[in-house]
């Protein structure tokens, strides 16, 4: 009994850290499109600040997967859970050094003249935080139904990608002057889709989590 308390604790400190981290990664992804859409470079520089300390929260993540794995030797839905976590917590990491890129290329931007309002860009930026949010409340639920749901909305993301991706080319064609700052919004929507195939993979691991079910590669 005195083993299994340990472990339910360990269990329950590991999935606060991994709440944290997640919570510093959405965070991290609000602030940085707050700075590139109100060009609010403030905001940008303290998404730049904080990446160290989301940074130290997957080392201990990390460490604390392995401590569990080493001393307590889970089994059946707790093994799961450690598993996914272990493989989640590099995901969140590197969405917020995705928010942490979208910073910077704000703070660029917001050096230089205005460019016209990207409407799909903030869209796309709006899309994926929801996805993120949906994604940790899944998680912290263990709720496979609403991970597949917000699985379903990384298409919609995608579709904003490609008409912001056309539209830019279009503006650079005809507008050379702002090519080098389209191609920085470019590389902003970039980050953007790729935050929404990471967010695929925070709710794939849920479902693992929950059913034992890997569906990776199959929606």
């Amino acid at each position: 009994m005195e083993v299994h308390r340990h472990l339910d604790e360990e269990l329950d400190a590991l999935r606060d850290t991994v709440l944290r981290l997640g919570g510093e990664a959405e965070a991290a992804l609000v602030r940085a499109m707050h700075a590139l859409t109100d060009r609010d470079s403030v905001a940008a520089r303290e998404v730049l600040e904080h990446d160290d300390e989301i940074d130290q929260l997957e080392v201990e993540v990390d460490r604390q997967c392995v401590d569990i794995f080493a001393l307590r030797q889970p089994a059946a839905r707790d093994l799961r859970f450690v598993m996914s976590v272990a493989k989640m917590a590099p995901v969140l990491e590197r969405i917020a050094d995705h928010a942490c890129n979208i910073a910077r290329a704000a703070i660029d931007l917001n050096n230089e003249p205005e460019l016209k309002n990207h409407v799909r860009l903030r869209q796309m930026g709006e899309i994926a935080s929801s996805m993120l949010t949906g994604a940790l409340d899944a998680f912290t639920k263990n709720n496979a139904a609403v991970a597949r749901e917000v699985i379903k909305r990384d298409a919609e993301i995608n579709d904003l990608y490609n008409q912001v991706f056309h539209d830019l080319i279009e503006l650079m064609a005809k507008e050379p002057a702002t090519a080098t700052r389209d191609a920085r919004l470019l590389f902003v929507a970039k980050h953007l889709e790729r935050i929404g195939d990471y967010v695929t993979d925070i709710c794939e691991l849920t479902v693992y989590m929950a059913e034992a079910a890997i569906i990776k590669h199959r929606h």
